[in-house]
């Protein structure tokens, strides 16, 4: 059974930093691609970043390209999401993800990803 733990989530103030991290239990990291998701309040869940299978690869979306940054731990099956120079515009519930499909590419639509953790919630105080 695959299982996603995010942690590392908080309240931070404009332009401040932190280090979210995603713990992959029940598969090895390196053969699937995972992803990042967030949901503000009242939102819709949107991709924010993701890395391929070969960890060689990432893409991000507009807003955050420059300020966030996805790196992996093979030995420890951990995903980290960098988030720098946050803005209160990144206020969400984060989210980290994966899917089935070995060997899979970038997807950037929530309905690619079947394996979702619980989330860890970002404040970003102006």
């Amino acid at each position: 059974q695959v299982r996603l733990v995010e942690s590392g989530g908080g309240l931070v103030q404009t332009g401040g930093s932190l280090r979210l991290s995603c713990a992959i239990s029940g598969r090895t990291l390196s053969y699937f691609a995972t992803a990042w998701f967030r949901q503000a309040p009242g939102k819709e869940r949107e991709f924010v970043g993701g890395m391929s299978w070969t960890g060689s690869s990432t893409y991000y979306r507009d807003s955050v390209k420059g300020r966030f940054s996805i790196s992996r731990d093979i030995a420890k099956n951990t995903v980290y999401l960098q988030m720098n120079s946050l803005k209160p515009e990144d206020t969400a519930i984060y989210y980290c993800t994966t899917n089935d499909v070995r060997h899979g590419t970038i997807e950037t639509g929530i309905s690619n990803y079947n394996h979702w953790g619980q989330g860890t919630q970002v404040t970003v105080s102006s």
